[in-house]
């Protein structure tokens, strides 16, 4: 799956997601907002560490290929993609291992993963988790710096990594182009991130994210359809579809 890439996550908290301390442990929970997105902010973090790493002793030609695929995902009106996600340890031990898939249309989007859901129509976030059968209901604030997945997509870089094409290998028939990210910032709780591009699709194919601690985060896309139809209703949270759900209002 190429553009798996987008699959998303967005700060919720007044955070910039790639700063936050808490990215790379999906499993924790700290507040009401970050605690039914964790495993999605992290998520997010891995899947687009790689149009982040921008600086000056980067590798022109790795550049390249992150403005490609930036290009190529404002050509889309809108985006379904389906993805896997693995936890490894330092021995290659799976640890876990779940699905999950995303909806974008403009400022739109909606994303579901292990029991989580978000909602977002352009305008305001919802939050539900299904095992609380809690849904937490909070402003989109486009002048806060929130990170959303179509900022994600486009020339939305930074300048704390740096980045360089290691080269091509065939995978599964399709010609894979693998770029090994470095945070400047050593104080980071992670050490290499490793974003393997579909060299003639110009999406992502996967993302590698080794963890200080050892552990190794893995996500991969599994499938893509762009430019079909989708309803503004599919974007906005609709609580008679969710008998009994408690409603938090952060508004």
């Amino acid at each position: 799956m190429p553009v798996l890439y987008r699959v998303v996550l967005f700060h919720f908290c007044n955070q910039n997601l790639i700063n936050s301390k808490y990215y790379l442990y999906p499993f924790e929970r700290a507040t009401i907002q970050t605690t039914m997105m964790k495993k999605l902010y992290f998520f997010t973090a891995l899947l687009t560490l790689n149009f982040f790493a921008m600086s000056q002793a980067s590798d022109p030609a790795a550049k390249t290929i992150l403005d490609g695929v930036s290009a190529k995902f404002k050509t889309f009106t809108t985006v379904q993609a389906g993805f896997s996600y693995k936890v490894e340890n330092a021995s290659g031990k799976a640890l876990s291992s779940k699905t999950g898939n995303i909806l974008m249309k403009g400022t739109k989007y909606k994303v579901t993963f292990s029991g989580q859901e978000i909602f977002c129509n352009g305008s305001t976030v919802w939050n539900f988790d299904k095992a609380a059968n809690e849904v937490t209901i909070s402003k989109l604030d486009a002048s806060s710096g929130m990170v959303t997945p179509q900022k994600l997509f486009t020339n939305f870089y930074d300048k704390d990594f740096r980045y360089l094409l290691n080269g091509e290998k065939t995978v599964k028939g399709k010609v894979i182009q693998e770029i090994e990210m470095t945070p400047i910032d050593k104080s980071k709780p992670f050490h290499k991130v490793y974003v393997q591009v579909d060299k003639k699709a110009k999406t992502i194919y996967s993302t590698r994210v080794l963890e200080n601690a050892g552990n190794r985060y893995s996500y991969t896309v599994t499938t893509m359809k762009t430019n079909a139809a989708m309803t503004d209703a599919q974007f906005t949270f609709d609580k008679t579809k969710y008998p009994g759900v408690e409603e938090i209002d952060l508004r």
